[in-house]
């Protein structure tokens, strides 16, 4: 195993320090219920008793069932009506009382009296059945409860009026009197029953039930040591923890919560930069995306925190899965799992039920780890949000079953991890803010590079064919050696197709575009030649400037040759006697590789075209010359500033003799046929 080196270079820590100081002040500064339990298993703590009173929440079957309860049947909602009463005793001032001079009065005080009592539809008066109803009467803008006793029916107010009538007027038949004048008829309620505000009460009742159902005083002895934790148990531990996080502080010194909080912080940040480190210390060479790093590890953890102090609900809401989509478009997934494990610590940590969230998001980021490799464009990653849901989903029903939760499907919290999967989704494009933020290419972009049809390769196939079918060949001998050592497929396979476009400036210098009867240095000197052919490493970063490419995808062009000469014409210069001490005009003025992907690059791109040289390709052949341009390149000092280990140069070396000896394997030699027999075709 090779020995870790850690970083001395202070830019790599001061983004850390950032980190932890963010967390620090993040960290809850509140008490936290420490305790683990679960319904059916023994209470493994000291006497656990309450230090102050807490309300006790109902369970989700106790509110279940007073919403059923509720909803068997709704209280009438009824308004007091004035134009009712107003209406009868004007009808009733109309009528003729000529035969009763007396009963005019006596009628008309009864009438009022009856609709100051107020009069109920006899459906709702409950005198039919004989049970008292609740009522909710609406008089102007008050609403009170009633009960229907104290109104009477239609039917009541009838015998109310011949009662009052008669005592009043005791020498006539009342009754009598009141069908003649057909009275009864007239009379009718004036609490007018309104069926939409009833439905609409109904609905809200329902709705704000009382989450708690009573007060447990302190002192109170909650669950005792070894005691099974039963539902009423659990149920007091829930109402208990609840209070415990919400309302109790930090009662004990405060420099010793600072210190915990610092020590906290300063650990996890320890754990994330040593898993940099021991996972992929190469990211430490690309100082923007260890940055981009530690900003996505951040976000989490922000996400995570803020969720957590002022609206724990939405904890579901926060699409975790996406910090894996954000990573894999710029790192390896050796990279990505435990980076983005990482992110997932302050959730396990800092949240109530975290274990049950860390396992969550853990199964569905790996998931989506693997399902984005194959849905991550277009609307097939709306295919990976949903596997992402799917696998949130089962988790969390696996740890219901196993609390013995019987609220398996929680319906509300099942739609905040499907907008938090969907979010997966519609968060994707700010990775191409990230790339433009963090000047990263992200391995969507190096996708879209390596499609051959885009328009510059285009352009250099034809402009420079050769040169083109010579991009192919050193992209296949790349991917083929990037493969073997791990490094970066995508990221090599762009530099390989574009580390020669400047090539299509000038392209009959190069002998791989020209065509018979061409010799373009026929009629030049060595040093002018030389000027030609090294120039086309300024014109490649000029067309990479001209049209956009990234600038890692131009470092390529910078180090395919990095400080080596143009060795046909110094050897023809220093053979027609030139002096040696006058060469730099046939030196490239680049950089030496300082990746691995650059390393392979360069050391393809010249066997590759010294391949081309070759007249025996038997393996040991090969082997020969595979083993003289990489001694060639090491003596140049091409590799001095190379990632590459010397295992890993070993590792490339076998496979590029291998690749190169099947590309050149030997093919038979058709017969010729004999006879006239005729062609068929």
């Amino acid at each position: 195993m090779e020995k870790v080196r850690f970083p001395r270079r202070i830019n790599i820590y001061l983004p850390l320090i950032a980190v932890f100081a963010v967390l620090f002040l993040l960290l809850p500064r509140s008490g936290k219920f420490s305790y683990d339990y679960r319904k059916g298993s023994p209470w493994v703590y000291d006497n656990l008793v309450a230090d102050f009173d807490f309300p006790l929440l109902k369970t989700e079957e106790q509110l279940q069932s007073e919403r059923e309860s509720l909803g068997a049947e709704s209280i009438p909602y009824c308004r007091l009506s004035s134009s009712v009463a107003k209406d009868v005793l004007a009808k009733v001032s109309a009528l003729d009382f000529a035969q009763a001079p007396g009963a005019r009065t006596a009628t008309m005080e009864a009438i009022s009296e009856l609709y100051q009592r107020g009069v109920l539809p006899d459906a709702l008066s409950g005198s039919s059945s004989g049970a008292d109803r609740l009522l909710l009467i609406q008089v102007e803008k008050r609403v009170e409860r009633h009960s229907s006793s104290e109104y009477l029916s239609e039917e009541e107010s009838q015998a109310f009026l011949r009662d009052e009538l008669a005592k009043a007027c005791p020498q006539i038949d009342a009754d009598s009197l009141l069908k003649v004048l057909n009275i009864y008829p007239l009379l009718r309620a004036n609490l007018v029953y309104d069926k939409q505000a009833t439905e609409l009460m109904h609905q809200k009742s329902v709705d704000y039930i009382s989450t708690t159902s009573g007060i447990v005083p302190a002192g109170t002895v909650i669950v005792r040591h070894g005691e099974t934790v039963t539902a009423e148990i659990k149920q007091m531990l829930d109402s208990y923890r609840l209070e415990f996080n919400s309302n109790v502080s930090y009662n004990g010194p405060v420099a010793l919560l600072w210190l915990g909080n610092a020590l906290m912080a300063l650990f996890i940040v320890l754990l994330l930069f040593l898993s940099i480190c021991y996972g992929n210390a190469n990211v430490l060479d690309s100082y923007n995306r260890y940055l981009y790093l530690l900003f996505i590890f951040l976000l989490s953890a922000v996400a995570t925190l803020l969720v957590d102090r002022f609206n724990p609900d939405s904890i579901f809401f926060i699409p975790y899965s996406i910090i894996a989509i954000y990573l894999m478009a710029f790192f390896k997934k050796r990279v990505v799992m435990p980076a983005y494990i990482m992110s997932l610590i302050p959730l396990l940590l800092f949240t109530n039920g975290g274990e049950g969230l860390f396992m969550m998001h853990l199964v569905a980021g790996m998931v989506c780890i693997f399902t984005f490799s194959y849905f991550n464009h277009g609307w097939l990653q709306f295919v990976n949000a949903i596997f992402i849901f799917i696998s949130a989903s089962l988790v969390l029903l696996t740890n219901r079953l196993i609390n013995g939760d019987p609220n398996l499907f929680d319906y509300s919290e099942l739609l905040k991890i499907f907008i938090g999967s969907l979010a997966c989704w519609l968060g994707y494009p700010m990775i191409f803010l990230f790339e433009k933020l963090f000047n990263l290419v992200s391995n969507s972009r190096l996708q879209d590079l390596c499609d051959t049809n885009s328009k510059l390769l285009q352009l250099l196939a034809q402009k420079a064919p050769g040169t083109f079918q010579h991009c192919l060949q050193v992209m296949n001998l790349s991917d083929a050696a990037a493969r073997s050592i791990g490094a970066n497929v995508l990221l090599t396979r762009a530099g390989a197709l574009y580390h020669d476009i400047g090539k299509m400036e000038n392209p009959l210098c190069f002998v791989e575009n020209q065509t018979p009867g061409v010799k373009y240095h026929e009629e030049l000197s060595p040093e002018e030649s030389a000027r030609d052919i090294i120039k086309h490493v300024s014109d490649g970063v000029a067309i990479a400037d001209r049209y956009r490419l990234p600038d890692e995808i131009k470092q390529f062009i910078v180090t395919h040759h990095g400080t080596s000469c143009a060795a046909y014409f110094l050897t023809k210069y220093l053979n027609a006697g030139g002096d040696p001490d006058k060469t730099d005009t046939f030196y490239y003025k680049g950089q030496v590789p300082s990746t691995k992907e650059q390393s392979i690059v360069m050391v393809c791109d010249t066997l590759e075209a010294a391949s081309r040289t070759l007249t025996d390709f038997s393996r040991n052949a090969v082997s020969d010359f595979v083993d003289r341009v990489f001694s060639s390149k090491l003596k140049e000092g091409q590799f001095a500033d190379s990632a590459l280990t010397e295992r890993e140069i070993g590792i490339i070396k076998s496979t590029l003799k291998e690749y190169i000896a099947n590309m050149h394997h030997a093919r038979i030699v058709y017969p010729k046929r004999k006879g006239g027999s005729k062609e068929r075709f």
